[in-house]
C-alpha cells in the first residue's frame, strides 16, 4: 500500500491514523456485515463506527477496506 498504512494491525493504532487524517467518516469501499464481540450484526457504513448494542469501536483504513479481514476492533466507545 503506498499510503504507509499497511503496517497498522490494532484497532486503536488504525482508528488514530484515520482520525488524523481526517477520513473518518469516509465511507469504506465495500460496507461489510461485522458480527461484534457482543453478538450484535451491523453494517460497516463508514471507515470508523461504534457497534450499536455496546459501543465497541470498529476502524479500517481507507485503502485497506475492501477486505473484511482488516477491520479491527478498538475498544468500547474508542475515541
Amino acid at each position: 500500500m503506498s499510503c504507509g498504512c499497511s503496517s497498522l494491525k490494532d484497532g486503536k493504532a488504525i482508528v488514530d491514523h484515520v482520525k488524523s487524517k481526517g477520513k473518518e467518516n469516509q465511507p469504506p469501499r465495500v460496507q461489510h456485515e461485522i458480527i461484534c464481540e457482543c453478538g450484535e450484526l451491523f453494517t460497516l457504513e463508514k471507515v470508523i463506527m461504534n457497534c450499536p448494542g455496546c459501543g465497541m469501536t470498529y476502524g479500517v483504513t481507507p485503502c485497506s477496506s475492501a477486505d473484511k479481514h482488516n477491520v479491527k476492533p478498538a475498544g468500547i466507545k474508542y475515541a
